[in-house]
């Protein structure tokens, strides 16, 4: 395992100075690490590719965990808006990271923490702490050896936390940005520490086909990887993606420019699900490369269990078409996890869920095109924060109601819901969530009271695993099949209850509760078909194979609607 080295210099030394004290490594560590970094552009599914790779290895019988680092400059991803960087994903412990700690969830099927997710930011702010609380006295604070040892110090806490055989550690960018510098030496000197038996770097990047031209082209592959070794890095195994298989002539062509031996050279072309990713990977050979470099061996191979979980995703039968109606639906990313919930939930089925990303805005300047609507078997309403397009949403999950349409709402969805209601059904015109009027006389939906005195807006909303009781005898009772479960959470805001028996008297109920009470988390209307929504984010827990309740039983209800409308 890691340690950090304690100098033995001379007292009498000036601390300014004092020699450079880098970190050393045990030569024989108990955690190997795979260091995946990306080339030619973003976006090739670096993070899928990770988590496959984190998957198998898992399926050979090691313990595996994934780390992601993010090379921005933000502390968190809690502040940035889902367009420019995609969904934030909330751990159980609270933790507002990068959507593709959502990836290695569901992969690998385990819950991370918020330290599975190291940002440019937070190494920046523990550094600069440290110097302002006087550990660097007399010493000039620079990248190398400060920030660099900080990085490591990060990875190796969380080796030494979780104790995995093998930590897969996914670098954010791409191999030139200015700001993954730092990330990338620290990496280069783990290799210097650690030897090759105990890391190995794998290189993502991309093969195009040009039109004009009809092959897959190398040059690409042959600059990134030119770029990595100005940095100092030689990759160990290049995974390429492609729309196709790559030809022989193409892989041989990178191994001969890169210096990497031709059979670890992999291809991973496109695929019709990101669950059959593993066992393409796994066709290519790339477990036993990484065994064979690392010098480890496999103690089990069970991928078995997983090839019957991908196979559910490519051999759906039934069409389901959902609305999703959202404001950030410019990037489907925004809503990466309540996609692949919604995926999830209809291969269990054996039905392909076609989910159609629908601006709310649109809704405000068109109401009359709301009757879109009724070509849907679901309406979803997903997370959100704002004005923009939440009047839209209102007539969304209204239309919804009235309509007899299946309808699934979580956290702003849930919140908008019950203002719907209050307007459409309780006769109130003025009712809002102060969030979006702060001066409206029927405050359905209103801050917390913890969150009044909050100046800080970057994590410090009400975050992560909560326990909530569900009330017998429900619709959520017969979802859940349980009275107590647990749910993640991201919101500031909350059902007001004094409204509670108001609404309770015209038809909705409140079957879901936490926090000894205090905290509404789940409401239903009994006279609909499914009207289902819940404060908490159910899709953060969702698994392939495994589905979350809520979204399944939505599923299903749209199923019915569907064979209903057939008949």
């Amino acid at each position: 395992m890691p340690a950090v080295s304690e100098s033995s210099g001379d007292s009498s030394i000036h601390p300014s100075e004092e020699p450079i004290v880098y970190l050393s490594y045990d030569p024989s560590p108990r955690t190997k690490y795979i260091i995946v970094t990306g080339g030619v552009m973003s976006g090739l599914g670096k993070g899928i590719t990770s988590a496959s790779i984190a998957k198998l290895l898992q399926l050979s019988g090691f313990r595996v965990t994934c780390m992601k680092i993010d090379p921005y400059l933000n502390v968190d991803a809690g502040t940035m808006n889902p367009i420019a960087h995609g969904e934030v994903f909330v751990t159980d412990d609270g933790g507002e990271t990068d959507m593709d700690i959502g990836n290695y969830e569901r992969f690998l099927d385990m819950n991370l923490t918020r330290h599975h997710n190291l940002t440019t930011g937070s190494v920046y702010q523990q550094v600069i702490q440290e110097e302002r609380e006087g550990k660097y006295l007399g010493k000039c604070v620079q990248i190398i050896p400060h920030i660099t040892d900080a990085i490591k110090r990060r990875i190796k806490d969380l080796a030494t936390t979780w104790t995995p055989e093998i930590l897969v550690l996914e670098c954010g960018g791409t191999v030139g940005d200015i700001e993954s510098l730092p990330f990338l030496e620290a990496f280069r000197q783990m290799r210097l520490e650690l030897g090759s038996e105990n890391t190995l770097f794998i290189h993502v990047t991309l093969a195009p086909v040009l039109e004009n031209v009809g092959e897959q082209k190398t040059k690409p592959t042959q600059h990134s990887v030119q770029e990595l070794r100005r940095i100092g890095i030689q990759p160990d195994v290049i995974v390429v993606r492609s729309d196709d298989k790559l030809t022989r002539e193409a892989r041989d062509k990178i191994s001969l420019f890169t210096s990497v031996e031709t059979k670890s050279v992999i291809s991973n072309p496109n695929a019709k699900s990101i669950y059959e990713v593993p066992q393409i990977l796994r066709s290519e050979g790339i477990v036993e490369t990484i065994c064979s470099k690392l010098r480890i061996n496999p103690t089990g191979a069970n991928f078995d269990s997983w090839e019957k979980i991908a196979n559910k995703f490519t051999s759906t039968k039934d069409l389901i078409k959902i609305a999703m109606v959202g404001k950030y639906v410019a990037l489907t990313d925004s809503y990466a996890s309540v996609v692949e919930s919604l995926i999830h939930a209809g291969a269990e089925l054996r039905s392909s869920v076609k989910i159609d990303p629908v601006d709310s805005s649109d809704f405000e300047t068109n109401p009359e095109s709301t009757e879109r609507l009724t070509e849907y078997h679901g309406v979803l309403i997903p997370q959100g924060f704002g004005r923009r397009g939440s009047e839209g949403k209102i007539i969304a999950a209204n239309y919804a109601r009235e309509n007899a349409i299946p309808y699934l709402g979580l956290c702003f969805g849930f919140q908008l819901a019950m203002v719907a209601f209050a307007r459409y059904v309780l006769g109130h015109v003025e009712a809002n969530s102060t969030e979006l009027n702060p001066g409206t006389t029927y405050p359905v939906v209103d801050l917390l009271p913890e969150q009044k005195n909050v100046k800080d807006l970057g994590g410090s909303m009400r975050l992560g695993g909560h326990d909530i009781h569900i009330v017998e005898g429900t619709l959520a009772s017969r979802i859940y099949q349980k009275t107590l479960i647990r749910e993640r959470h991201r919101h500031r805001y909350e059902f007001n209850q004094s409204y509670r028996a108001e609404f309770e008297k015209a038809g909705m109920r409140f079957s879901g509760f936490s926090d000894g009470g205090r905290r509404t988390e789940i409401l239903e209307i009994l006279d609909h078909p499914f009207y289902f929504a819940t404060q908490f984010h159910p899709e953060y827990i969702s698994r392939p194979g495994k589905p979350e309740p809520s979204y399944y039983n939505f599923v299903k209800a749209a199923v019915s609607r569907k064979l209903a409308v057939l008949a």
